[in-house]
């Protein structure tokens, strides 16, 4: 008894806990994908991991996750879906996914595609890649953002600094004195007379 109370109240425990999952993306990112129930708050992302958050209604919390509530067992298949099967006994041959005729088997690949795809449009789980996405494309306009201002400092850091040369190039050198450069005007009188005279 005492066994399956302590089970009990660990399987509630891990129920409380918000399901997460994190992926390495192609282009180096870490993602962190959590499912969120009602008002609760999502991580914030930090600078090398993405997170995205999936939000449910407050009452799937305690609930049976979506994808163990479906069954594909044949009882749980409806009547309609059995009927269509039914029309379709009778076709045979190229496309048709059927053993009956020279190449049936290739219409099998087109009818599970086909599926596939009807199933994902009908499916109403969020899609995390276009939550990725949009993460992603928040994330690169605040870097480019960034970029621009660090391109616009530099180029001012640039222009000081030719400026600065400019005017260094221009100076005077320190030994060197601007009135040394010119002539001097010598009056003929205010000369002395050489020391042997």
């Amino acid at each position: 008894m005492t066994r399956l109370l302590a089970l009990a109240a660990i399987s509630a425990t891990i129920a409380l806990v918000p399901a997460t999952a994190s992926a390495q993306d192609d282009a180096g990112e870490r993602v962190n994908m959590v499912n969120i129930y009602g008002d609760d708050a999502c991580p914030q992302s930090d600078g090398d991991t993405i997170t995205v958050c999936a939000r449910y209604p407050e009452s799937e919390r305690y609930r049976i996750p979506r994808n163990l509530r479906e069954s594909n067992s044949p009882e749980n298949e409806a009547w309609t879906q059995r009927a269509q099967s039914l029309e379709t006994v009778g076709k045979f041959g190229p496309m048709s996914c059927s053993p009956a005729g020279a190449g049936g088997d290739l219409g099998c690949t087109v009818d599970m595609i086909e599926a596939a795809y009807r199933e994902r449009e009908a499916g109403s789980d969020l899609r995390f890649s276009q939550l990725i996405n949009e993460a992603r494309q928040e994330r690169l306009s605040e870097i480019d953002g960034e970029a621009a201002a660090t391109q616009e400092r530099v180029e001012q850091l640039e222009r000081a600094y030719m400026e600065r040369l400019e005017a260094e190039r221009d100076a005077p050198l320190p030994d060197e004195d601007d009135s040394e450069a010119l002539p001097r005007v010598v009056d003929p009188g205010a000369v002395p007379p050489p020391p042997g005279e």
